[in-house]
């Protein structure tokens, strides 16, 4: 088969064409033939060698496939050759403590499809996929599209809801509007019934947060943070932060919050190692949530709501296969607004 692979960890000039063996769906396991893959924050991460990945070079990257089944393992049934599907990219093992109580993450064999646990990823022509991963596409859904949907979709569900347990009438601030995590956020945040505030760097990124329901958006820089907060909430400020930015905001964005207000956090692309004043933290009795994917049960309800066209995927640029460092390079240089994707 036809991939792309990591041959060094740095930059995006160590992604090489490759030709591979096929892989062979084990049992209870389907061959997909791949037709779309999203990329992520988590490649990059991946590529420039994140610590404790446990990735063996050289590595398929890619944690967000969509295709057509073309195979099945041993004891793969109810699955009908050429059926469309997407991909949950999370696995765990099903039968541990944290497994049982719906905390697929904490599980201790936890991986990640093309990143956590050196589990192959989907910058290639054919994936092998448990049946139970498998997501049904809608006619209604391309390749494309429905590639740009599983990690960012379920990471921003499972921080909103589940993390942060966002309530209606909540104002929600969400930082950096253009990334793919912030554009799932506005209208997840908006679906439950909150009140959202969207910051970007960009008047064009500003404009399709508002196209995607955000209520009010804040051109940050150059505007204070937290004085334009305090300005739209009339002093309350905000509920719940949605953050993946990391050390550039995060002492602002935890200024922006009310009293016992929540910062949930799922990244750092400016930057991991944060200062911030504790005693901000527990004169104001704030919380500060990490968050990382979600369970196979919160991915079927986003999939679902996916489906149904209540949640919608935003592309930015399609490239192909063969031009991954390329679409690295998009991704890094932070201009994209929405997913950028491989297509096979």
């Amino acid at each position: 088969m036809r991939a792309v692979v990591l041959t060094k960890f740095g930059g995006p000039q160590y992604l090489e064409a490759a030709t591979l063996p096929d892989p062979v769906p084990g049992p209870g396991e389907v061959l997909l033939r791949v037709r779309a893959c999203a990329l992520n924050h988590l490649d990059l991460w991946i590529r420039a060698g994140l610590p404790g990945s446990k990735v063996k070079l050289p590595h398929i990257l890619g944690c967000d496939a969509a295709g057509e089944v073309v195979a099945l393992g041993p004891g793969a049934e109810g699955v009908a050759l050429g059926g469309r599907f997407a991909v949950h990219p999370g696995r765990s093992c099903a039968r541990c403590d944290a497994c049982r109580d719906a905390r697929d993450p904490d599980c201790p064999s936890y991986g990640i499809i093309g990143a956590y646990g050196g589990l192959p990823g989907a910058y290639a022509e054919l994936l092998a996929v448990p049946i139970e991963h498998l997501l049904s596409m809608p006619d209604s859904l391309s390749f494309i599209d429905a590639a740009a949907v599983p990690l960012t979709f379920l990471t921003a569900w499972h921080m909103l809801t589940t993390s942060a347990r966002l309530r209606p009438g909540e104002t929600v601030l969400v930082v950096g509007a253009g990334a793919g995590i912030s554009v799932a956020a506005i209208q997840i945040a908006k679906l439950a019934g909150a009140r959202v505030i969207a910051t970007s760097t960009s008047k064009e990124k500003l404009e399709g947060a508002r196209g995607l329901g955000a209520d009010e958006t804040i051109h940050h820089p150059p505007e204070d943070l937290v004085r334009a907060v305090r300005r739209l909430t009339k002093g309350r400020m905000a509920d719940v932060v949605f953050e993946h930015v990391g050390v550039a905001v995060l002492m602002e964005a935890l200024k922006c919050l009310r009293p016992s207000g929540r910062l949930v956090t799922c990244g750092a692309t400016s930057g991991a190692l944060a200062e911030i004043d504790l005693r901000y933290v527990f004169s104001r009795r704030l919380s500060l949530l990490g968050s990382t994917m979600g369970n196979l049960a919160e991915m079927r309800r986003v999939w679902a709501l996916a489906a149904e066209g209540r949640l919608k995927p935003v592309v930015d640029r399609a490239y192909p296969l063969e031009q991954a460092s390329q679409a690295h390079e998009r991704l890094e240089a932070g201009g994209q607004f929405g997913k950028v994707v491989l297509t096979a």
